[in-house]
């Protein structure tokens, strides 16, 4: 996966938090969006493995994104609900959040997202919940 240019067809792709902590955003293949992020030392917590925390916001940050992606121009949205489930502890290095939104609605959407350490091992599960808001 590439590193994601900014497109301003895709507002999503680009956004500070990523710039932040390193999310790497992939184009948007089959309805499905990928995030990756290379976990250094200052993604870890006291025990050398990537912090839960850091792993939560990738997950959010795929879902966000794909999410985000279905939306018209003159739509917003808020994650009104993040649920994650901790597999496994994950050493640094590549880990990468695939995100696919499972059912939208007018305005409720609900997303699910697995979360993949380097050698393909399954690090965490991930669902939202998001609302539409039309600007008015």
């Amino acid at each position: 996966m590439a590193e994601s240019l900014p497109n301003a067809d895709d507002r999503f792709a680009d956004a500070p938090i990523s710039r932040l902590i390193g999310f790497q955003v992939a184009p948007e293949r089959a309805g499905v969006t990928e995030v990756a992020l290379e976990a250094e030392a200052k993604h870890a917590n006291p025990m050398g493995r990537v912090h839960g925390g850091v792993i939560a916001a990738l997950a959010d940050a795929a879902m966000g994104t794909a999410y985000g992606r279905q939306l018209r121009p003159e739509e917003d949205f808020s994650t009104i609900e993040l649920k994650v489930n901790f597999m496994r502890p994950v050493r640094l290095g590549r880990i990468v959040a695939t995100a696919r939104v499972v059912q939208r609605g007018l305005r409720i959407g609900f997303l699910d997202c697995e979360i993949h350490s380097a050698g393909g091992k399954l690090v965490a599960t991930a669902t939202c919940t998001c609302m539409t808001i039309a600007e008015v």
